[in-house]
């Protein structure tokens, strides 16, 4: 898959957040302080999400020293879910209850063994077929319309 990858900073696991997610196999897109753009949160995490909502990207990872910037910037993309994930187990669940497609994490709160964790449970994860949970889904399409 294509990610886009978004850091506001090189602090926390920014420096192997790229080489982690290529050691999965994946291509990755680099945007703010992992690339060579405007590194502010709210530049550089739209950015990343706007690659997913334009098809650039199958997927998108931002994230910030909370996390949270990264993830309401992300979110102001139409077309993107992003999820402020802490743990592997809120990762699976972003992916299959939320069909989550834009990863958030935090610098401040995630460990290198921790985000092994996280972006293996990601990666892995799919969306949930439950007529229910589509259901949710489609809703959010209708709400940012």
């Amino acid at each position: 898959m294509r990610i886009s990858v978004a850091s506001d900073s090189l602090d926390g696991v920014a420096p192997i957040l790229v080489s982690e997610i290529e050691k999965r196999g994946h291509t990755v897109i680099p945007h703010g302080a992992v690339g060579d753009e405007r590194a502010d949160w709210a530049w550089c995490c739209s950015l990343a999400a706007a690659d997913v909502a334009s098809g650039a990207a199958d997927q998108a990872v931002v994230c910030c020293w909370t996390g949270t910037g990264a993830s309401i910037a992300a979110n102001k993309v139409a077309g993107v879910r992003a999820a402020l994930c802490v743990d592997a187990a809120t990762a699976d669940g972003a992916r299959r209850w939320n069909d989550a497609n834009v990863l958030a994490i935090s610098l401040r709160l995630t460990s290198a063994p921790l985000l092994g964790e996280i972006l293996d449970a990601w990666f892995a994860g799919a969306p949930s077929l439950a007529e229910e949970d589509q259901a949710n889904i489609a809703y959010l399409s209708q709400i940012e319309n």
